[in-house]
C-alpha cells in the first residue's frame, strides 16, 4: 500500500517515498473516460513541470464484469504492459477515445477473438506489435495438456493478480482515486482542470 512521505520513518532504510495518487478506471466506464481524458491531456503537463519529484501517480485497472467487454479491453491493457509498457498510458487514450465500440450493443454479437483482434489492431495504431499483441490475447477452441476447458490466454495470470490487489482493498465502482493509500472522495470524474490543480497544490507538497 502507499505510503504518506510524512510517515516515512515507518519504512526500513532510508528509500524516498513520494506521495502516491492511484487511478482506479475501467476502459468501459464512461465516467473512467471523462475523469481519464481530463486527467491526461491538461493535468499530467502540470504534474510533469510542478510535482514530478514528489509525485508518482499510478494507473489502476479495474474491471468491471457488469460490462462484459471490460475483461476483454483490460486484457488487452495488460498485453500492452507485457510487450510495450512504455506505450500503456498512449494505448489506454487511444482505447478511452473510442471505449463505445466496445460497449454492450456493439459488441454483444462478436465473437471473443474477434474482439481481441480489434483490439489489438488498436494497439498497433500507438506501436505495440499487433501479431504478438494477439497471440497473447487469443483463446484456444482446443483443451488444454491436461484437458482443461478453461484454458485463458496469455494474460490471465497477471489479470488476476490486478483483481486481487483491488480486491484486497474493496474498490468497488470506477471511477476511484486514492492519494497515499487512503480514497480521496473529493475527487470525481467531473473534476476540473482547475480543480485538478487546486488539489494539486493543496495536496502536494
Amino acid at each position: 500500500m502507499a505510503l504518506a512521505p510524512k510517515f516515512a520513518g515507518l519504512k526500513l532504510g532510508e528509500a524516498r517515498t513520494l506521495h502516491t495518487l492511484e487511478i482506479y478506471l475501467d476502459y468501459v466506464c464512461p465516467f473512467s473516460a471523462k475523469l481519464f481524458k481530463t486527467f491526461y491531456k491538461t493535468v499530467t503537463p502540470t504534474i510533469n513541470e510542478k510535482y514530478a519529484s514528489n509525485l508518482q501517480v499510478i494507473f489502476r485497472q479495474h474491471v468491471q464484469p457488469w460490462h462484459p467487454s471490460s475483461t476483454l479491453t483490460h486484457e488487452a491493457g495488460v498485453a500492452v504492459l507485457r510487450l510495450a509498457p512504455e506505450k500503456f498510458w498512449t494505448f489506454s487514450e487511444a482505447l478511452f477515445q473510442e471505449q463505445d465500440k466496445y460497449f454492450d450493443v456493439n459488441a454483444v454479437n462478436e465473437k471473443r477473438n474477434e474482439t481481441y483482434s480489434r483490439l489489438a489492431k488498436l494497439g498497433a495504431s500507438v506501436g505495440v506489435d499487433e501479431s504478438q499483441m494477439l497471440k497473447l490475447l487469443t483463446v484456444s477452441d482446443k483443451p488444454g495438456p491436461d484437458g482443461g476447458l478453461n484454458t485463458g490466454n496469455g494474460v490471465t495470470n497477471d489479470l488476476k493478480l490486478l483483481i486481487k490487489a483491488n480486491r484486497v482493498i474493496g474498490v468497488h465502482v470506477s471511477p476511484t482515486v486514492f492519494f497515499n493509500g487512503i480514497e480521496e472522495k473529493s475527487i470525481s470524474s467531473s473534476f476540473t482542470t482547475k480543480e485538478w490543480e487546486e488539489w494539486l497544490q493543496k495536496n502536494v507538497v
